[in-house]
This record gives structure tokens, C-alpha cells and sequence, in this order.
């Protein structure tokens, strides 16, 4: 059985924090070329349709009424709800124009509408999207698949979660960032205590199996004692999982954070002072550590996988399907089919444009060689259990660990000897310590890194 325990040692994490992916992918996001198109993913979507299995479907919605200052998403800010409808036809065409090409008779286990605010829509919106996915593919209705939705409870009302459980959804995430006053002025965020669980308890009164949570640390004004009082009040009412994310300040890239005022932001010593204080009042609520910045309750299912070796990680996250052939729908929604990654256009007039040519609107992609599905398997097995075992790579891939890893193992031993890990002839185990920092031994196997500046990424901490 897993050791799921957390150990935070303030000497290590200020001598390793520093900037790296966060592996929702290997290779990252970032060895995307425009040298993959459409052409290219039709030929990978016919080598899964020969290879089959289950499909998981991720649908961007990127509209939101307001905007949040420290967002870094895709999303288009309007108070408009017709502005959707243009967005929603030509998501639909695409919908036909995917499930045209792919196996009929391939089940879909997880779907997840994300964005910007997929209850943005109206009812009538999100039923027919429903609709038309139904009409293309085939979903479960017997409740057993894995239906997420993201929702923003200061437009989601008890109506919306029984009507979202009707077209299917059976798991949920609020997002909410911080209950302070202060803070939710300083990023344009006011939400109430009552908005945010008024919806939690809907949502459990209808049956959703999964409830989550998001938090973001490292916001302006945050203190120790302001976030402290907003984990208390959460906890009180105790949600399935936490996600709890570090607030990447990066204005030069996202225009919407140039509104955040530099000098508010706390220092790094108070963002790590506060990461310490979540992880100590989790545990102590009995939460265990994921993983990159998710808690969830030991019956949780995410924590069941990964006690039994069977948690997965991709572009949304952590999963429990690492079966499923991901296919992403809208604009800047990226997906992995067979051994590539691709994602489509960014903008609504190019993937207009596209769809009127009855063009599949990728605009950039990947395709995995032997070497990078190697690495993406050990990086996946590190990332998710926290332990790596030599013989089971080296049977996959018919490689010889210690041979092919040499100078990576040697990249190691540092971190063996500041106890972050400890690797032996069959193995490797992260320690208590290593687990916050992750992403750093995720880096030691990462082929691309060295070419990458580290300023196109997050602090891992």
C-alpha cells in the first residue's frame, strides 16, 4: 500500500523551487508544432479506431460574464449570452465533423466541460450540446462514466445542478480562489460563503459522487491568517477534494494580470508559509496529498487509484481512465489520440473558418517517438505514485533501466542525499519530503528541458 503522507521541509523547497512543466503531458505542451494538421491527426485517429478502447471527451466553453484578474485562461469576457450561439454551431459541426471519424462502438468513460465558464450557457445551450454529443457518440447512461463540469456558483443555482444532473453530470468543481474580502476586490472575484455552498449542497443533494474545490495560493493581499480562515470554512463543510493551485504572476503573457498590483502579491516566504499551513490543516481534516496541488478524502476515487497503482495524468489532471484516447472540442482544447498530441486554433475566426471548410480545426500537434513514450512512462508512474519499478518499464520497453537512465540516475543522487528520494537496483521511491517537489524529479527525466527557458513555466512551488 502507497504511503500518501507529506512531509514540508522549508530548507529543501527553497533550494529546489524553481521553474518546470507540470507534466499534465509528455512531452509538454510546448514541443507542439504547426508542422501537424489535420492531415496528420486523421491518420492517428485511424490508428486508434484499429487499436480501440474507451474515449474521454473535453469540451472548451470559453466565455465568462467577468473577468478574473489573475486568469490565465482562454476565455472570452461578455455579458452577451447570444454571443455563444455563433460558437456553439460551429462546436457542434466539429462534433459531427470528430465522431464521423471515429469508432462508433467506442464507449465514452469521461467527459468534462471546461473553460472559461461552461454555465455561462443556458439550459436550452447546454442540452442541445448534449444532444448533439449524444448523436455522435456513444455515452453512458447508466451514471457509471465520469461526467465533470466546472462551474462559477455566483451564476449556478439549485435549478442548474438539478438540471446538470439530468443531462448527465455526476461530477463537479466550484471555483472559488478565496473567501477574503480583500483579496476577491483585489482580483475582481466577489463571492459569497452562501453562493459557494448553496450550490455544494446541491450538488450532493442530487447525487453528484464528486465534489471539488478550487483554491489558488500566492493571490494579492493573501496572508497565512486570511487563507487559514477560508480553508477552515471549506473544511467545515468538507468537499471529496481540494485543488489548491500557485498563482503564476505573469503579466507579460496574460494581459488580464497587468490589473493586479505587483506590490500586493505576497512574498515567496509567505506563499510558502502559507502552502505549509494547507498541508498541515488537510492532513489534519484527514485529507491525503495527491499530488501536484490536490488533496482528496482516503474513499475518494482519485486516492483509491493511487493507492492501487492505477492513477493517470493527463491534460485535465489527474484521471483514473489511463485507458482512454483523449479528444478535445473548441477552440485552444488540446487532446492525445494514439501516440500524438494536438491541439486546435485559438481564435474564434480561424476555427470559424475551418469548420466552414469542413476542416478539423488543429492548428499544432505532436507525435510521440519510442523514446518519448518511454520517458512519458516513467515521468506518468513518478508524477502519480510517487515510485518507480525498474523491471516494468524495462519489460514495456525492452530496455535496460540503469543502462539507458545512467546519467539521469546520476542526476539523482543529489536529490537521494538531500532525502527527497531514495532509488535502489529495482527502484526508485519518493519520500515524504520529495512529494511537493515532484515536478523537480519529474524534470531529471524530461529529454527536452535543457532547450526550454525556464520562464515560459511556473515556480514548482
Amino acid at each position: 500500500m502507497i504511503d500518501q503522507s507529506l512531509k514540508f521541509d522549508l530548507g529543501l523547497i527553497n533550494r529546489y523551487d524553481k521553474a518546470g512543466p507540470r507534466y499534465t503531458s509528455y512531452p509538454t505542451a510546448l514541443e507542439l508544432h504547426d508542422g501537424f494538421g489535420d492531415k496528420e491527426y486523421r491518420q492517428h485517429i485511424a490508428k486508434s479506431n484499429a487499436a480501440g478502447g474507451p474515449l474521454s471527451l473535453y469540451f472548451h466553453i470559453p466565455f465568462c460574464d467577468t473577468v478574473c484578474f489573475y486568469c490565465a485562461c482562454n476565455k472570452i469576457v461578455t455579458k452577451n449570452r447570444n454571443h455563444a450561439e455563433p460558437y456553439l454551431d460551429n462546436l457542434y459541426k466539429e462534433i459531427a465533423l470528430q465522431g464521423a471519424l471515429f469508432d462508433s462502438s467506442r464507449v465514452v468513460n469521461q467527459l468534462h466541460w471546461g473553460g472559461g465558464t461552461p454555465t455561462f450557457l443556458s439550459y436550452q445551450q447546454m442540452q442541445k450540446l448534449m444532444m448533439v454529443t449524444r448523436q455522435h457518440f456513444l455515452l453512458k447512461d447508466d451514471d457509471s462514466g465520469e461526467y465533470s463540469i466546472e462551474v462559477d456558483p455566483r451564476e449556478t443555482h439549485s435549478q442548474t445542478i438539478k438540471q446538470l444532473r439530468e443531462l448527465g453530470f455526476n461530477r463537479i468543481s466550484l471555483g472559488l480562489q478565496d473567501f477574503d474580502p480583500a483579496v476577491q476586490k483585489a482580483v475582481n472575484r466577489i463571492q459569497s460563503e452562501e453562493q459557494t455552498f448553496s450550490v455544494l449542497e446541491s450538488a450532493r443533494a442530487e447525487g453528484f459522487r464528486s465534489t471539488n474545490i478550487d483554491l489558488i495560493y500566492g493571490l494579492p493581499l493573501q496572508t497565512v491568517a486570511t487563507f487559514a480562515r477560508t480553508i477552515d470554512t471549506i473544511l467545515a463543510v468538507a468537499p471529496d477534494r481540494f485543488s489548491i493551485f500557485n498563482y503564476a504572476h505573469m503579466p507579460a503573457r496574460f494581459k488580464t494580470q497587468r490589473q493586479i498590483n505587483d506590490a500586493d502579491l505576497p512574498s515567496a516566504e509567505v506563499k510558502l508559509d502559507i502552502l505549509q499551513m494547507v498541508g498541515q490543516k488537510l492532513m489534519a481534516a484527514g485529507y491525503v496529498y495527491i499530488g501536484m496541488d490536490h488533496f482528496a478524502k482516503p474513499d475518494d476515487e482519485l486516492a483509491i487509484a493511487q493507492r492501487e497503482g492505477n492513477l493517470y495524468r493527463n491534460f485535465q489532471g489527474y484521471s483514473t481512465h489511463s485507458d482512454c484516447d483523449l479528444i478535445g472540442f473548441g477552440i485552444t482544447s488540446i487532446g492525445r489520440v494514439g501516440d500524438a498530441y494536438s491541439q486546435n486554433v485559438k481564435e474564434l475566426d480561424e476555427y470559424a473558418r475551418l469548420i466552414s471548410e469542413n476542416k478539423l480545426p488543429v492548428f499544432k500537434g505532436v507525435e510521440l517517438d519510442d523514446d518519448d513514450k518511454l520517458r512519458r512512462a516513467v515521468i506518468t508512474q513518478i508524477i502519480c505514485h510517487f515510485a518507480l519499478t525498474f523491471t516494468v518499464i524495462e519489460k514495456e520497453f525492452s530496455i535496460n533501466f540503469s543502462d539507458y537512465f545512467a546519467k539521469e540516475l546520476q542526476s539523482l543522487e543529489p536529490m537521494q542525499a538531500d532525502g527527497l528520494l531514495t532509488v535502489s537496483a529495482t527502484g526508485m521511491q519518493v519520500l515524504p519530503a520529495g512529494r511537493l517537489l515532484i515536478r523537480n524529479i519529474c524534470m531529471v527525466f524530461d529529454k527536452y528541458l535543457a532547450q526550454k527557458q525556464y520562464h515560459q513555466f511556473s515556480k514548482v512551488i
